[in-house]
């Protein structure tokens, strides 16, 4: 089956996402970046040069809809009692 943007469209409509106001992103997953400073006469077969970013083979597209991304922040519990605690009695250390 070949996939075609008119699917992507109605998978988009599934969703309930309205394409011209939210705010839509397309990623990369699946990509490592090197984090390691070479030296001028480092082994260019196995390391790569700082910053530079590789794509694995299973690498994949993510397309996120931040318009509809719910963020809450957590919040403190009002009236923490952990049940294990309720009849724990303090035990000697000594």
């Amino acid at each position: 089956m070949e996939f075609t943007q008119e699917d992507l469209w109605d998978h988009m409509a599934t969703l309930g996402w309205d394409i011209r106001h939210d705010n839509i992103v397309i990623e990369i997953g699946g990509t490592a970046v090197s984090g390691i400073h070479q030296g001028e006469d480092y082994n260019k077969k196995w390391a790569t040069q700082f910053g530079v970013r590789k794509y694995n083979k299973d690498a994949f597209i993510v397309i996120k809809n931040i318009s509809r991304t719910p963020f809450e922040p957590s919040l403190p519990m009002e009236d923490h009692a952990p049940h294990h605690l309720k009849d724990a009695e303090p035990k000697s250390t000594v």
